[in-house]
Parts: structure tokens; C-alpha cells; sequence
């Protein structure tokens, strides 16, 4: 079993950033993906960025290329999301994933972006 923490989600004005974070503890391999999926009211949920083990292969969703960085600690079993000039298209609830063998799942952070 692996359990995912996340943090970091908030309100931020519009062209504001925000750092989210998720830590994986438990029966973690030696080579995972982890990444983060969004999901806005309404609308399904959606690939946001993802990263593989040493950080050595990172993709983005286009409509957040250029503004968001994902990156990893490995020591810490951590995965960020540093996401910059946000914009009120991108409020929605962020789910952090670990995968290796199966997928794991975060609880959800909630990030509003509104004046």
C-alpha cells in the first residue's frame, strides 16, 4: 500500500502561483511515476503533468506548458507542482497519483484562481 499527502492548494488571484506538494509513504518501489490529474466541475478529469523516477522524463498538458513545473525529491518520496501565472481556467480539484505496479491516489486539493 502507498499513502499520498497532498498540500499547497489555496485562492490566488488571477496571474498568482502556487506550490503543491505530495508525499508518498509506505511500500514505495524503486521506480515510479508520479504526477498530478485536475478535475473542474463539470468537466472530467485531466492529466495536469507527470514525472518518472530520477526526474528524468517529465510531460505536460498543453494548456499548462509554460507555466507549470513538476518536479521530485526522491529522498523524500515527493512530487511538486509549481504552477505560475495562473489563470481562473485552472481552479479545480488537483489529485496527486503515484503509479508502479497499480495506481494510488491522493484525497484532493482544491486550487481557486478568482479576483
Amino acid at each position: 500500500q502507498v499513502q499520498l499527502v497532498e498540500s499547497g492548494g489555496g485562492l490566488v488571484q488571477p496571474g498568482g502561483s502556487l506550490r503543491l506538494s505530495c508525499a508518498a509513504s509506505g511500500s514505495i518501489f524503486s521506480s515510479y511515476t508520479m504526477g498530478w490529474y485536475r478535475q473542474a466541475p463539470g468537466k472530467q478529469r485531466e492529466l495536469v503533468a507527470s514525472i518518472t523516477s530520477g526526474g528524468s522524463t517529465s510531460n505536460y498538458a498543453g494548456s499548462v506548458k509554460g507555466r507549470f513545473t513538476i518536479s521530485r525529491d526522491d529522498a523524500k518520496n515527493t512530487v511538486y507542482l509549481q504552477m505560475n501565472s495562473l489563470k481562473p481556467e485552472d481552479t479545480a480539484v488537483y489529485y496527486c497519483y503515484y503509479r508502479a505496479t497499480r495506481w494510488y491516489w491522493g484525497q484532493g486539493t482544491q486550487v481557486t484562481v478568482s479576483s
